[in-house]
Order: structure tokens, then C-alpha cells, then sequence
């Protein structure tokens, strides 16, 4: 017999108040390594031009769509807890674990192609901020697996109720600020001409 769900009464921000102070560090950093890849982009238009069609527009295209998709399961597994269902949040945990894997594999096709291309930090100033942001982000996904990964366990062991879920809020406000970074990321450097 289930447990009868308790109604969500939201706290504002969702999950641990730590987490969010190290996602507004986390959004500053970023927000920094943006505005130092416009100002030089500014200074150097038609390098950067030229060196973002060596880019697979496509294969970020799929990625933005796997971490849209996978911040969508998350938010599915928020609800399913919320509902006192741990059994679907842990699953819907592993579908967007699964997605950012989908992620991961496509980055990883990505960098290989242009290091046997021999692209380097050292190339040119497109290609050190290219390989740095990307990978910059590439490091916050796997970091975000993790969390959600941790979740999942939790989750799957019953440590999560429709009273108390502050560790599903928290891995799920820790992802979706990994899929935000993307969303600027990818038209910043793939798609902005």
C-alpha cells in the first residue's frame, strides 16, 4: 500500500539554498568566459567566421535536443516525488542520466574529429575558446550526472517522499542550470555569425 501523497507546497528556490548559491558562481564564471568569447570575437569577426564553419552545427543541434529532452525528465521525476511516486522519479532520473550520456557521446565524437584534425588549444584564438567553453560545459554534464545518478540511488532505496524530496529538487536545479549554459552556449559559438 502507497502512502498517501502529501500536496507540494512550493519553496522558493526549490532544493538546498547551497546549491543555488554555487549555481549563481557557476552562472558567473560562465557569464565571464561568455563575455571574453564576444569582445574577442568582435576583435577578430572574420577568423571566427571562418573557423565556426569547421563546426558540427548538426551534432549540436541533437545535443541541444538531448538536454532538452533530458531537463524534461526531470522535471517529469519533480513531479513524479511530488507525487510520492519514487519508483518513476528514480526511473525518469535515469531517462535524463541517459540523455546527457547521449550528450556526452556526441561531444566526444565531436572532439575526436578535431583532434585528429589536429586542432588544438594552440591552433587559434577561435579554436581555444572553442575546446575551452565546450569543455568548460562538457564537465559540468558529467558533474550533473553524477548528482542525478546520487538521486537516483536515493530515490531507488525509498529516501525521497512527497514531503521531503530537497535532494531531487536540488539535482534537478543543478541540471537545468547545466542545459541553460548550453542553450546560450550553442548559438554563441555554433550558430551567431
Amino acid at each position: 500500500m502507497q502512502a498517501q501523497a502529501v500536496p507540494w507546497q512550493g519553496r522558493y528556490p526549490p532544493g538546498d539554498l547551497a546549491i543555488w548559491i554555487f549555481i549563481l558562481a557557476e552562472l558567473g564564471a560562465f557569464a565571464a568566459f561568455f563575455g571574453a568569447y564576444a569582445i574577442t570575437r568582435m576583435n577578430h569577426v572574420a577568423l571566427f567566421n571562418e573557423y565556426q564553419q569547421t563546426l558540427n552545427s548538426t551534432a549540436a543541434l541533437f545535443n541541444t535536443f538531448a538536454l532538452l529532452t533530458s531537463s524534461y525528465f526531470v522535471v517529469r521525476a519533480v513531479a513524479a516525488i511530488r507525487e510520492d511516486d519514487g519508483l518513476s522519479c528514480k526511473r525518469w532520473i535515469w531517462a535524463a542520466i541517459a540523455m546527457g550520456g547521449v550528450f556526452l557521446l556526441i561531444k566526444g565524437f565531436e572532439y575526436a574529429h578535431h583532434i585528429e584534425a589536429g586542432v588544438r588549444l594552440s591552433s587559434n584564438t577561435f579554436y581555444m575558446f572553442y575546446l575551452s567553453l565546450t569543455f568548460f560545459h562538457f564537465m559540468h554534464v558529467i558533474m550533473g550526472m553524477v548528482i542525478l545518478a546520487a538521486v537516483a540511488f536515493k530515490a531507488g532505496r525509498g529516501g525521497y517522499s512527497a514531503a521531503e524530496h530537497t535532494g531531487v529538487e536540488t539535482g534537478a536545479s543543478y541540471w537545468h542550470m547545466v542545459d541553460l549554459v548550453w542553450l546560450i552556449l550553442f548559438p554563441l559559438v555554433y550558430v551567431m555569425r
